[in-house]
């Protein structure tokens, strides 16, 4: 009798949080089902799921938060293989921006058994694929003094403290310049693939992920102001509908700023950069998700007065061009 096929699973074995220590329980009791693929190193993830990529694996499932998941994207960019996604870390962004039950890995996985697929947009910040957002000045700050110790003790509180910190930091002066020509300046600039941010926060009402456009979020003003409009924007309906905020659509931009600053992609900081280059990369990025998404929480409160939509694509039957 022929043994069926184990979907090759990337995991971070070091995780030892609560919830990752529910993934690895849940991994072995299903081990039947995976070839389990533990990482050592940083990096390590993105060097698997392109070699998997490259021998034709049809899915690579990347197990954990959103760190091991920016990796696994990276090393499936440009390729023909199916990103499966078993969500366990503290934001889960996402996940939940794609309707995958990120409260559990028994429904994530039926998710990836159903093999409904969809093609979403992949950017690149300075060659560095992400596939939900970006971030350069004040959010990309936050993580940079957020530590690992500091996330396992507090879980999302370790991001509000270390923003109270940077609030009080000098922000840079930071422009924007699209490829049509139009320009803009700020203290700090959020880019959304998607429509969520942070979790369950809509921050890019009009954000859609298979359009090839990136929606601009960009701060006027720094401190609390900053902090306040933005939980003003979120009660009101919308950022963009903020007077100290500039919020636009682009396919291709470059930000550019008066000193080298932190730059996150999907939560994860790829270094500090006095020029960053935003656009779109040539292929799109594979995913198993629920046909028909389901945001949970804050999301589904708002979800009457910013509605957004996406367009399926089916695995075995139509492919987006």
């Amino acid at each position: 009798m022929q043994t069926p096929h184990r979907y090759p699973v990337i995991y971070n074995p070091k995780a030892r949080s609560q919830k990752g220590g529910r993934m690895l329980r849940f991994l072995m009791s299903h081990a039947g089902r995976f070839a389990l693929y533990a990482t050592n190193h940083a990096g390590e993830a993105q060097e698997l799921a392109a070699r998997f990529a490259a021998k034709g694996e049809p899915v690579v499932i990347a197990a954990g938060g959103d760190g091991t998941l920016n990796e696994v994207v990276r090393g499936l960019a440009g390729t023909n293989t199916v990103l499966g996604v078993l969500p366990a870390g503290t934001m889960n962004v996402f996940a939940r921006e794609m309707g995958i039950p990120y409260d559990s890995l028994d429904r994530a996985l039926q998710v990836i058994d159903q093999g409904f697929m969809h093609e979403v947009d992949l950017f690149a910040a300075n060659g560095s694929p992400f596939v939900q957002m970006a971030g350069i000045g004040f959010d990309a700050m936050v993580i940079e003094e957020t530590t690992w110790e500091s996330k396992k003790m507090l879980g999302p509180l370790a991001y509000l403290l270390a923003a109270v910190k940077v609030l009080g930091e000098k922000p840079p002066r930071l422009e924007v310049i699209c490829a049509d020509g139009r320009r803009e300046e700020g203290v700090a600039v959020l880019a959304g693939n998607g429509s969520l941010y942070g979790g369950q926060f809509k921050f890019f009402p009009s954000a859609n992920n298979h359009d090839s456009k990136l929606d601009v979020l960009v701060y006027k003003e720094a401190g609390y102001r900053l902090v306040l409009d933005s939980l003003r924007g979120l009660a009101f309906g919308g950022i963009d509908l903020v007077a100290s905020t500039s919020y636009f659509q682009a396919e291709e931009f470059t930000v550019k700023s008066d000193r080298e600053v932190p730059v996150e992609v999907d939560g994860e900081l790829i270094g500090r950069f006095s020029e960053v280059r935003f656009a779109e990369t040539e292929n799109r990025l594979r995913v198993l998700a629920p046909e028909e998404a389901v945001v949970g929480g804050f999301a589904d409160a708002v979800k009457s007065l910013l509605p957004w939509t996406r367009r399926p694509v089916e695995l075995q039957t139509s492919r987006s061009t």
